[in-house]
């Protein structure tokens, strides 16, 4: 898998990147993922969701962590919808 950081000089800085949305109930939730390389050398990402600005959505912890931003990219991706759902619920129940 390439990198998604096209045009980005520095991997410190946070990227917010769009995923499908999401069915919970009657409801489309839009989801997205944060990504960062930690001072550590890390890659870490937490996901968003919600519409708008990212200080306002629910949001999990930095649950991502891999030593490469392709394999952060591959642990996104093998979430499955029934997880991203679970998740959400989790943050709102």
């Amino acid at each position: 898998m390439d990198s998604a950081r096209y045009g980005i000089t520095n991997p410190s800085e946070p990227v917010l990147h769009e995923l499908p949305d999401i069915l919970c109930g009657d409801s489309m939730i839009p989801v997205r993922v944060v990504i960062r390389k930690a001072e550590d050398g890390v890659w870490r990402g937490r996901i968003l969701f919600g519409p708008g600005e990212p200080a306002d959505a629910l949001s999990t912890a930095e649950v991502f962590c891999a030593p490469s931003e392709p394999e952060l990219w591959r642990a996104v991706w093998d979430l499955r919808t029934h997880h991203l759902q679970h998740l959400f619920r989790s943050l709102t129940e």
